[in-house]
């Protein structure tokens, strides 16, 4: 990745990525108010050339149709997950992009492994995936109310002590397997404050247009918020890889938080780097002979190629050593005329 803007991108993300082997401690390593220095409305344009980049490489990564992305996303209620989603991949083409949203598990998926559900919605070659909440779910929730394990219907054995440490060694380990098949795995927990969310719910009770997203059930695991402060904290330090890293991304300024996801997805991109396919010898030839059939079509007056009249450098590109031309014969330029008698 020789890109300068990979570089730049690089050190911009550096302090938010969880350093493998690391033991993390949210309230102590992460501020969910840190912005690098940056202003809201330098933020705007960021964002923007942000999206473009991610839009770019979206559109290479489906071109050549070997790696998938699978963007995990993991936040507190009142995180911003859905607003970050929106306007991160607000550029991108809806085509080569599936989020999926983890809810309560159904009756079906608690008669597979804990893990079945999230497989049935891995990206495809070319795709990026997203998971709004994901497999992570199954090492928090699950963690902080353990009932769930009985609906999860495990034997009696596979609840014994162990049994987090032993869920952490099996997502890695499908992590890995993902990856050594082409697929990365990006990894991004929204860290927000416990005062901006207490803010943001007042806010949904306060605004009549906003009292859909607000939950009572939201407020009661509010009360639980060291348990998950915990369990986030020890996931991090478990679930941080070589192979895919955490990135905690501060939320309590939602502006920052979409600059950061933007560069966290585009630097993974970078890294796959993936290029246009070679159309092969025998295809190009197949391209120039359509290419004058094209041409020989213009209108009078027109150019024989309107885009490489506009852009002489793409013409170079292509091997073409003429300059873009007007039909000058279907218009009758360049006939002789004969001169006026005086």
């Amino acid at each position: 990745m020789s890109d300068e803007r990979a570089e730049r991108i690089a050190d911009f993300i550096g302090p938010l990525r969880v350093k493998p082997g690391s033991k993390v401690r949210l309230d102590r390593d992460f501020d969910p108010r840190y912005k690098a220095g940056l202003k809201k409305r330098e933020g705007v344009e960021l964002l923007r050339t942000g999206v473009s980049l991610l839009a770019e490489y979206q559109e290479r990564l489906a071109a050549q149709d070997t790696y998938g992305v699978l963007l995990c996303l993991q936040a507190l209620d009142a995180g911003g997950k859905d607003g970050t989603i929106r306007h991160v991949m607000s550029g991108v083409n809806p085509q080569g992009v599936r989020v999926s949203s983890f809810k309560v598990p159904s009756s079906e998926e608690l008669d597979h492994d804990y893990l079945w559900r999230y497989a049935q919605r891995l990206p495809r070659r070319g795709e990026i995936a997203i998971f709004n909440r994901s497999h992570y779910e199954e090492v928090l929730v699950v963690r902080v109310h353990p009932e769930n394990l009985v609906r999860q219907k495990l034997p009696e054995k596979a609840r014994e002590p162990g049994l987090w440490d032993r869920r952490y060694r099996e997502i890695n380990r499908w992590e890995r397997y993902l990856t050594d098949n082409g697929f990365k795995v990006v990894k991004i927990f929204l860290n927000l404050s416990k005062e901006e969310q207490r803010t943001r719910f007042l806010k949904r009770i306060d605004v009549p247009e906003k009292n859909w997203k607000f939950s009572a059930a939201d407020v009661r695991e509010r009360r639980r918020w060291d348990d998950y402060q915990h369990a986030f904290s020890e996931m991090l330090s478990a679930t941080s890889t070589k192979w895919a890293p955490w990135y905690v991304v501060p939320a309590d300024r939602k502006w920052f938080a979409r600059i950061c996801t933007a560069a966290v997805l585009t630097h993974a991109l970078m890294d796959i780097d993936p290029p246009y396919p070679d159309v092969g010898e025998e295809a190009r030839k197949d391209l120039l002979v359509t290419r004058r059939e094209l041409e020989q079509e213009a209108p009078a007056g027109a150019p024989a190629d309107p885009y490489t009249s506009r852009h002489p450098s793409a013409a170079q590109a292509t091997g073409r050593r003429d300059r873009p031309t007007v039909n000058r014969r279907a218009s009758g330029a360049g006939r002789p005329t004969k001169k006026k008698r005086g």
